[in-house]
């Protein structure tokens, strides 16, 4: 086990590519958990792509990477999401984190995100219900890739 030193962080211990790697697993998921919670009412309003930023600053939850790098990448989910293969993007999007205490951040996020207009419409509610339950149920790449051997 890595030797931590006060005021270190955990992600001192890994090399500048996993945490840049894990921070772009971190994002994808992120911005597909706003994305698909925004989306599910029929619109997506600027509050809560605002929520979405800035929960994601507040927490320090991607600490690489810009807000407009974010906020570009939630508006590019979103596009890809309004097509019809969106279940292919919502999986992939998940799946590294699936099952992680990370988890509960996506989940977390998503919950701010379908508040931030002060209103939960019932196509939030599903979402968010199905965002807990891949979170939970579908395994890591990791995982998935020891079960096929």
């Amino acid at each position: 086990m890595a030797k931590r030193y006060p005021g270190s962080s955990s992600t001192a211990q890994f090399p500048a590519r996993y945490r840049d790697n894990r921070d772009e697993e971190v994002m994808q998921a992120l911005v597909t958990a706003g994305a698909l919670v925004a989306l599910a009412d029929g619109r997506v309003e600027v509050i809560e792509r605002d929520e979405l930023l800035n929960y994601i600053e507040r927490q320090g939850l991607l600490p690489t990477m810009s807000r407009l790098d974010v906020a570009e990448a939630f508006d590019i989910r979103v596009r890809q999401l309004q097509d019809r293969d969106s279940a292919n993007v919502i999986v992939e999007a998940f799946q590294p984190l699936a099952g992680l205490s990370l988890a509960s951040v996506v989940i977390r996020t998503a919950e701010r995100v379908a508040a931030a207009d002060r209103q939960i419409h019932p196509g939030e509610v599903r979402a968010l219900k199905l965002i807990r339950l891949i979170m939970i149920t579908l395994p890591t790449r990791r995982s998935s890739a020891a079960f096929r051997r």
